[in-house]
């Protein structure tokens, strides 16, 4: 059978020359080599589904969930070759940024154009132990990188001042990941700001993260269109069971939450003679109805889905009439107590209205800033009143500090000593790391290197459970940013700025040195807004 999007129809043209529903299913990949035997099933699977008249593509997992799985591009080239379209996944946990674009240029060399930018899942596994992370670069980097190589990426030669020849331009069809289902107000507003980054800085569709609330699968479509954030949006749903009901509701998979409610429920339905296949079959169909009846492009099945559970599910679907989603989204809203909404209820309580949430205005009213300014922590209030005053571009503070670093840095020890009392200000304060690129103006004065598991600079990752980190026992670095700067009216500024990368040469050197003479990058963030 010929996929409905046809052989010769790619990714890209279907989403931008056609309104249709697509539909997508995940296959994760497998630990082994291609000929063993789950790597062959692995195969066989994906090669049915590929068939399948009413999958339009199929998407290869990347060492999902931290473990260490064959390459997705090993499984896709041999669906590729059969002209169906591939999706793959990646990411940034396991690689530097040179082996990213070393990867890259090995996907496009052999066809694959669909990528979905990740940060990726902290490892878990590993031989001998858990892996070292990388997060040399993030997501939102992947997705720079991609960008520049589309325009034809500069070859710069080692120790030349020259800009260099630009390389062959790739074709890369890039897509991000969204996670809207999220308790906290800075949890979920800086998912909203990074994906309006991801679309700024090239991603051409969105897929959301799984979740089981019509309401917030809803809300996030009426945020992107009101908000101008141009992209097709593809929905997450898996196809649950009663075993990853109760993994996901202990939060096994970093950012997915299963509510007891929906886990009781699950549990109940595994009683059956059918061990609640039929029920979860049904589940997977009314999502995937409901995301029709929204407005989304498309549908993400993941749950490792043999070929007949598919058929099946899609037969559901189109076993309901036109307006049956409306009912299902009252059913579907398995949400975290206290949940954070940016629009009210609809009249139809399981979908978003366009009404921005009445107590979310009110939170920033000038009285209510002003009074919130009273629990903002002092390394803050002390880091922004010193930087808008030194540290900031133009200022007079700026100007002098970049006349004095210039005759400091003709000075060995003059540079030693400047370097070492940067160094007594900002560990005690700030538990600095000495990076030498400072992102501590960028994050509210927290410092990602010490602070952040996946060193984030680019925005949270999509990890958080109820707000803390899915590695360390504290909140979230990204969220405690959003609840310092609100009270200021600064958290609407936040993930305005071009993409943000760490340059490892500065490692151990003077970061205010870096920023007075133009070295971090602060002064590339400024030479691109010069550019605009």
């Amino acid at each position: 059978m010929q996929p409905s999007g046809s052989a010769s129809q790619h990714l890209s043209a279907m989403l931008e020359n056609t309104d249709r529903f697509l539909t997508t299913v995940e296959i994760e990949t497998s630990r082994g080599i291609l000929m063993g035997e789950d790597s062959r099933k692995t195969m066989d699977s994906a090669q049915s589904l590929a068939e399948f008249d009413r999958v339009d593509f199929v998407s290869l997992t990347d060492n999902p969930g931290g473990n260490p799985h064959i390459r997705p591009e090993v499984l896709g080239q041999e669906l590729l070759s059969r002209g169906r379209e591939v999706m793959i996944n990646l990411s940034c946990k396991d690689y530097n940024r040179n082996s990213v674009e070393s990867r890259l240029w090995a996907l496009d060399s052999q066809g694959f154009s669909n990528v979905l930018a990740l940060s990726g899942d902290y490892p878990v596994g590993g031989f001998e132990g858990q892996a070292q992370p990388v997060f040399d670069i993030d997501s939102v980097g992947l997705i720079e990188m991609m960008a520049q190589m589309n325009e034809g990426l500069r070859n710069k030669t080692l120790g030349s001042s020259s800009s260099g020849h630009r390389l062959e331009e790739t074709n890369f069809f890039t897509g991000c990941v969204v996670s809207p289902f999220k308790k906290l107000e800075g949890e979920l507003m800086t998912q909203y700001f990074k994906l309006a980054l991801k679309v700024r800085t090239g991603a051409k569709f969105a897929v959301t993260q799984i979740g089981y609330d019509s309401r917030k699968a809803s809300e996030i479509h009426n945020y992107v269109e009101s908000n101008g954030i141009n992209v097709p949006m593809i929905g997450s749903v898996f196809i649950l069971t009663a075993p990853a009901g109760r993994f996901f509701n202990r939060w096994g998979v970093p950012g997915v939450c299963v509510s007891d409610n929906l886990r009781d429920i699950a549990n109940r339905h595994a009683k059956s003679k059918d061990r609640g296949r039929l029920f979860f079959s049904e589940l997977a169909a009314k999502q995937i109805a409901i995301l029709k009846g929204i407005g989304y492009r498309g549908v993400y099945i993941s749950g490792r889905p043999a070929l007949d559970r598919v058929q099946q599910i899609m037969e559901l679907v189109d076993s309901y009439s036109k307006d049956d989603w409306r009912e299902f989204a009252k059913e579907i809203i398995f949400s975290q107590p206290g949940e954070f909404y940016y629009y009210e209820a609809d009249e139809n309580p399981g979908l978003s209205s366009n009404t921005i949430n009445k107590d979310y205005i009110s939170s920033r009213s000038k009285y209510a800033r002003a009074k919130s300014r009273i629990g903002v922590p002092a390394q803050y209030r002390i880091g922004k009143f010193v930087h808008d005053r030194i540290f900031s571009e133009g200022s007079s503070g700026f100007k002098l500090g970049r006349v004095v670093y210039k005759q400091i840095e003709k000075n060995k020890m003059l540079s030693d000593l400047a370097h070492l009392a940067e160094q007594v200000s900002k560990v005690p304060m700030y538990n600095c790391r000495d990076c030498g690129d400072c992102s501590l103006p960028d994050i509210a004065y927290l410092c990602p290197e010490s602070q952040c598991v996946k060193n984030q600079r680019n925005g949270p990752c999509g990890g958080t459970k109820a707000g803390q980190c899915e590695i360390l026992d504290k909140e979230c670095i990204w969220i405690r940013a959003y609840d310092r700067m609100k009270p200021y009216g600064d958290e609407v500024r936040m993930l305005q700025g071009p993409v943000i990368f760490k340059d490892g040469a500065l490692q151990n050197t003077s970061a205010w040195g870096n920023t007075f003479l133009g070295r971090d990058h602060h002064a590339k963030k400024s030479d691109a807004v010069d550019e605009l």
